[in-house]
C-alpha cells in the first residue's frame, strides 16, 4: 500500500485479456511496478476487484498494454485493449496511457521460468503471469518518462 494514496507518482498498469486482466502498481520515483494481482475477465472485466483496487491505490493515470502485431499493427484485441482504457477513464477519471506490449507475455514467462528455477516460484504460480505482464508494461511506460525534477530546456538561437 502507498504511504500517500493519491500522489502523482502512483500508476496503476494493465495486461488486458479476454479471460483475465493482470493488474500492477508502479511509481515514477523510481520507476519501479510490482505485480498485484490478476483479475477475471468473462463477459465484463470483474469491476468489483479492479474497483477495490483503484480505491485502495489510487493510481495518478493508468497504464494499459496495446497488444499489437509483429508489423506494429493494431488487431482485434487492439480495439478490445483501447475498449477496456476507455472504460477505465470514464469509470474512474484518470489519464489511460497506451504502451506496445509485444512480447511482454514472452518477458513475463521468461521471468517465471527464473524464477522456478530459482526456487522463487512454484508452478501454481504461473497463474500470476498476466500481472508479471502489467508489471513489464507500466515499467516500459514509467521508464519512458523524463527523470524526476529534469526540466527541458530548449535551445535559443542567437
Amino acid at each position: 500500500m502507498p504511504d500517500t494514496p493519491g500522489t502523482a507518482g502512483i500508476f496503476m498498469g494493465f495486461d488486458f485479456g479476454f479471460r483475465r486482466i493482470g493488474v500492477a502498481i508502479g511509481q515514477s520515483t523510481t520507476g519501479t511496478a510490482s505485480a498485484l494481482v490478476t483479475v477475471s475477465h468473462s463477459d465484463q472485466p470483474d469491476w468489483q476487484a479492479i474497483d477495490k483496487l483503484v480505491g485502495e491505490w489510487r493510481p495518478a493515470a493508468m497504464v494499459v498494454g496495446l497488444p499489437l502485431n509483429a508489423a506494429g499493427d493494431e488487431t482485434d484485441m487492439s480495439a478490445a485493449a483501447r475498449n477496456f482504457a476507455e472504460a477505465l477513464q470514464e469509470r474512474y477519471g484518470r489519464p489511460v496511457h497506451f504502451v506496445d506490449e509485444r512480447l511482454t507475455s514472452v518477458a513475463a514467462g521468461a521471468q517465471f521460468v527464473q524464477a522456478r528455477s530459482e526456487g522463487r516460484a512454484r508452478r501454481k504460480d504461473a497463474k500470476k503471469l498476466d500481472a508479471m505482464a502489467a508489471k513489464i508494461i507500466l515499467e516500459n511506460w514509467l521508464q519512458s518518462l523524463p527523470p524526476a525534477g529534469s526540466q527541458h530546456v530548449e535551445e535559443s538561437s542567437p
